[in-house]
């Protein structure tokens, strides 16, 4: 949003005027949200003509932090900042604790005062005798790690003692204490310690009071429980956000008691969610956190969650998706309560669209896309916004009746052209369409906009909390403007920040694109991060779930998430899962010269790492003759001292087999490339060579191993970020699938079926593509062995 530069110096001298420096200033007004709240909180506190820094921040921190349950006593509070008998932090994180618990309701000031520890004044000597006695405790291990004592720890025990004291005279005391015991700062202090240092010179036991930096951090209510940050249903008579107009007038959103009351009853104060995607295209891992935040939120509160199609464009929706979206919920492990479409709700929203005219709040208006769009920037109002209502009414029963041309009028509800929002810059509400539905048929020719519906639907349905994505914060004023001017129920509504993953694109507009154009295989092409893809690709729901409840529901909405993150996820689950084969991609045969031709031995091989011996459907079989196959890549002509494959004179062992011994090396007439290795075998087993090589033997004599289709998929896009380039398809990486169309496999895998899935030895984990036929199974390679993110730390 665009300030005036006029209201912008005003603005900027204000905030300054409190003791802000001129770049947090400049910043704060960049954010139209927060400098709305601080402009209010500063006229509230009566402080436009300035005041002291400290009574300053402790103002911008009521204008970021405040609860929007209680702004009824926000004027109270800022009475307490402004006097300074609450003048640190901690009192004002207690004042915040305290108001958001009563919300709206009468307090009593004494109870106030004694939660916010209001005229409790602690004296330097009892903060340093406070110190005194933490360092005493925790001497020892102090001495142990010097500086590289974690001194937060030790001012949160001060804090624990004294939570009124004055948090800079406490850092001062501890910064002292440290000298007076440590002495000067050493280089050594200032060196990270390698971890083999740590681990040799790691202190005995020490007391349950000792304050280390190493200490591993208890997991959170909310990392155990990430639903734990939503309110009760009954909670929900609190305000939810206000909405402030260019006139200087204030709406602040809330149900009545009477109204919540009503709810409850319908709802039985159970948690009611909904899951509303477009039917415009498949679903991608982005949704999956949708899911995981709708049903996981009603599923934890013993609730319900819809799953509603919000199919207010008949233009992109088809029956394709509707069913695809369907049945992928169901693979993800979620069950609707109730499948619902916002078009079963069609009639409800005309007759309500008729009642918002009535009460002075819409209109028919006949500007095109381009004049409405002039008319936003320059924050005009339209030339028809105050019609007469009885005339809006008729025009409004003509559109529905296809009186009126498409394109030619719209209704529009009337919020407020002037606002710092530009999505309460009366947005339309319905537009004329002569085009069929695929739900309703053709009995409407105009269709409700996703601003104008999404809401009461939510409402319609008793949606308790209804959750979105970050994009949509902005749009929160006009949710709550148009079920206030309603008199509708208010659902409770929480933004988190959308899921971006790496080298991809999350856009639905781009996915279409490059699925249209043919860029890849359809929606399920295994290289998107469509739920579709993954799935073909051999990533399973849990693993997907797993790696949505790693990365949380918060509202920070700068994150990248390295795709590495979700491979690990993936790992974890198929080492699980996964049954081990061999499998050759590239295949160099050896011909082992002392093994009688013709002879054929099955011997064991594991399925899994940690098999029993005694556990017979742990082990398959696997056939051993004089003609095996290894990958090309596991031999060279010249050994070297840091490399374990096959070279000449060289052993290898077999894995589940025998050692074998290079001893002659076939070339083509390039004499560069190598078409057969000569070797013996080592029956006895006596031999141990370091290196250990996957193969597979020729099942009987003469006849090759069985031959399979392998693609191996990789990132599709080669930045990670590719939807920021301006020709972004151009990064579309050309290695991102290659097809072996020969690979040699073991006998066992004749008979896996689509979606069983392996791990191939050495190589990565696979699952068999619907490609497959009964003369050709056709994998594709799910994710290889490598975990990068996991040994970086999760």
């Amino acid at each position: 949003m665009v300030v005036k530069d006029e209201n912008s110096d005003k603005t900027l001298e204000l905030f300054v005027k409190i003791g802000l420096d001129e770049r947090t200033a400049r910043n704060t007004i960049a954010n139209n949200k927060v400098t709305a709240n601080l402009t209010a909180v500063i006229h509230e506190a009566a402080l436009t003509e300035g005041c002291d820094r400290t009574i300053g921040n402790l103002l911008y921190t009521v204008a970021t932090k405040y609860p929007a349950n209680a702004l009824v006593h926000r004027p109270d509070l800022l009475e307490y900042v402004v006097s300074s008998k609450i003048k640190t932090p901690a009192q004002l994180e207690a004042a915040f604790l305290f108001l958001s618990n009563i919300a709206s309701e009468d307090f009593k000031r004494s109870e106030f005062e004694e939660a916010c520890g209001v005229g409790v004044e602690v004296s330097v000597e009892e903060i340093a005798h406070t110190v005194n006695e933490i360092f005493e405790e925790n001497k020892a291990v102090i001495i142990e790690r010097r500086y590289r004592t974690n001194v937060g720890e030790l001012l949160g025990s001060v804090r624990k003692r004294h939570p009124w004291a004055d948090p800079k005279i406490a850092k001062q005391l501890v910064d002292v204490k440290m000298f007076e015991l440590l002495g000067e700062r050493t280089a050594a202090d200032d060196e990270k310690p390698s971890k083999k240092k740590e681990k040799k010179e790691k202190p005995a036991k020490v007391e349950k009071k000792a304050v280390v930096d190493d200490i591993p951090a208890q997991p959170s209510e909310e990392e155990l429980n990430p639903f734990s940050i939503f309110p009760a249903p009954e909670d929900n008579v609190k305000v939810h956000t206000e909405v402030f107009f260019s006139n200087g007038s204030v709406l602040r959103c809330c149900n009545t008691r009477e109204m919540l009351d009503k709810h409850l009853k319908l709802t039985g104060g159970r948690v009611f969610t909904r899951f509303p995607p477009e039917p415009n295209g498949y679903l991608h891992i982005g949704h999956a956190k949708a899911m995981f935040v709708d049903f996981g939120l009603a599923k934890e509160r013993g609730g319900c969650c819809y799953l509603r199609y919000d199919d207010t464009n008949p233009e992109a929706e088809k029956k394709e998706y509707i069913n695809h979206i369907e049945e992928i919920v169901k693979w993800m492990g979620w069950e609707p309560f109730k499948i619902t479409y916002t078009s079963d709700y069609f009639q409800d929203l005309y007759e309500l669209a008729v009642e918002l005219i009535r009460r002075g709040h819409a209109y028919v208006d006949h500007q095109t896309p381009e004049e409405i769009k002039e008319y936003r920037e320059k924050k005009m109002n339209s030339p028809w916004r105050e019609r007469p209502i009885a005339e809006s009414l008729k025009l409004f029963d003509d559109m529905k009746r296809g009186l009126i041309e498409e394109g030619k009028a719209t209704l529009r509800m009337k919020q407020d052209m002037q606002s710092d929002n530009f999505n309460m810059y009366d947005l339309i509400a319905y537009r004329i369409k002569f085009t069929p539905h695929p739900h309703a048929g053709d009995k409407w020719c105009i269709y409700p906009s996703y601003d104008y519906a999404h809401c009461i639907v939510d409402s319609l349905e008793n949606i308790t909390h209804s959750l979105c994505t970050l994009e949509f914060e902005t749009r929160r004023a006009s949710y709550y403007w148009l079920l206030h001017a309603l008199d509708l129920y208010q659902p409770y509504v929480w933004e988190y920040s959308r899921l971006n993953v790496t080298n991809t694109v999350m856009s639905k507009r781009k996915l279409n694109y490059i699925v249209t154009n043919k860029y890849v295989d359809g929606w399920d092409d295994p290289r998107l991060m469509t739920l579709a893809g993954l799935r073909r690709r051999g990533v399973t729901s849990t693993a997907i779930n797993a790696f949505v409840r790693g990365i949380g529901i918060t509202r920070s909405d700068c994150s990248m998430i390295r795709l590495d993150r979700l491979e690990y996820h993936i790992r974890e689950e198929l080492n699980k899962t996964a049954p081990r084969v061999l499998v050759v991609l590239h295949p160099l045969k050896v011909v082992i010269t002392n093994l009688e031709s013709g002879s054929v031995m099955d011997l064991d091989a594991k399925k899994w790492p940690d098999a029993q011996a005694d556990d017979t459907s742990a082990f398959y079989k696997v056939p051993f003759s004089n003609v095996v196959y290894i990958e090309r890549s596991d031999f060279r002509m010249k050994d070297s001292k840091d490399y374990y494959g096959l070279a000449l004179g060289k052993s290898v062992l077999l894995r589940y087999a025998f050692p074998i011994k290079c001893t002659d090396v076939i070339l083509a007439d390039d004499n560069e490339t190598v078409l057969e290795i000569r070797a013996e075998y080592d029956p006895s087993k006596k031999s141990k060579p370091k290196g250990v090589l996957h193969w597979v033997a020729e099942p009987s004599p003469g006849a090759d191993p069985l031959k399979v289709e392998v693609r191996l998929f990789d990132k599709l896009f080669n930045s990670e970020n590719p939807a920021e380039l301006d020709n972004w398809l151009a990064d579309l990486n050309p290695d991102s699938k290659v097809v072996v169309p020969a690979a040699y496999a073991v006998p066992s895998l004749r008979d896996a079926a689509v979606g069983d899935t392996f791990q191939f030895e050495r190589l990565g984990y696979f699952t068999v593509d619907k490609d497959s036929t009964a003369e050709k199974l056709v994998f594709n390679r799910t994710v290889t062995l490598k975990d990068t993110y996991g040994k970086g730390g999760k």
